[in-house]
């Protein structure tokens, strides 16, 4: 998003750009090793040459903080304010994506992360669009429970996936903190198996509503703080589905990582993989 922005707006006045680090001199090494260094950036290189770390330079504003924290962890009030007054579009990608992820990470980047945004969304003087990434897994899923055309329509508030059960938010916050209270207090449970109680936690309360596992359940919940302010705010929720390789822009073929399908992509090409068994009626979404 970073590349194509730099690269296509040129009218682009300034983004913000949060990074979960703890000081601006480690998020400036994280975003100069890990953004502007990957090869994806090839193509400003070329065009901008010396001149690139000027554009970056004026056109970027890192910030060091934590979606999960309130003001998502900004510790610069004069900061905050001058993003309150400047920012106009707020796009929320960040996200724990980890399907059996403890479930107090995952609450606290899925769920109060996406209640942190809204709550800096709305005191956005010239707000003109939020647009907050879910994920297709909650359609899919919901899409195997039930029979005919499924409708793509946001998770509604304290529904579970059958919209029988009811769901309180709150209420998971709350059971978070006293399970994490109550492993601080047992001296005798290491850090590992204190990890997994937590995990398994997380697919409890998960399949408890009827979903499959702790990113779907605390993607949903996100989705369901978003979708209850849609008549407050200028709100876009979507579903993209798994996102591998570049298509065309800014050239063919770029990825990074091998995560969810990439794998098998990586496996085919080089010949290791030669067939995949699915049923004959399946299908399969990617974005490019």
């Amino acid at each position: 998003m970073v590349e194509k922005l730099l690269r296509t707006h040129p009218n682009l006045k300034k983004l913000y750009l949060l990074l979960r680090n703890v000081d601006q001199i480690t998020a400036s090494k994280h975003f100069r090793d890990e953004v502007v260094e990957k090869e994806l950036f090839r193509v400003l290189k070329e065009k901008w040459g010396g001149d690139l770390k000027t554009l970056v330079s004026e056109k970027i504003c890192l910030v060091s903080g934590d979606i999960s924290s309130p003001n998502m962890g900004l510790k610069d009030s004069n900061l905050l304010e001058e993003m309150k007054n400047r920012v106009e579009i707020i796009i929320n990608f960040a996200a724990s994506t980890n399907f059996d992820e403890r479930y107090d990470v995952a609450f606290g980047t899925n769920v109060l992360g996406a209640k942190h945004v809204l709550n800096f969304a709305e005191q956005c003087s010239n707000i003109e669009i939020l647009v907050h990434v879910s994920t297709d897994v909650l359609l899919a899923f919901v899409s195997n429970q039930r029979e005919g055309v499924i409708l793509e329509t946001p998770c509604k508030l304290v529904e579970s996936v059958d919209g029988t059960s009811k769901l309180d938010i709150e209420t998971e916050r709350k059971i978070i903190e006293e399970s994490l209270r109550e492993l601080r207090n047992n001296r005798d449970m290491n850090e590992t198996t204190k990890s997994l109680v937590m995990k398994d936690l997380g697919t409890k309360r998960a399949k408890m509503y009827g979903y499959p596992n702790t990113y779907a359940f605390t993607k949903a919940m996100g989705e369901m703080l978003m979708n209850d302010k849609i008549d407050d705010l200028p709100l876009i929720i979507v579903r993209p589905t798994i996102v591998t390789s570049t298509y065309k822009e800014p050239f063919p073929g770029w990825i990074e990582g091998l995560r969810t399908i990439d794998g098998f992509i990586v496996g085919y090409g080089k010949g290791k993989v030669t067939r995949f068994p699915s049923d004959v009626s399946s299908i399969l979404g990617l974005v490019r």
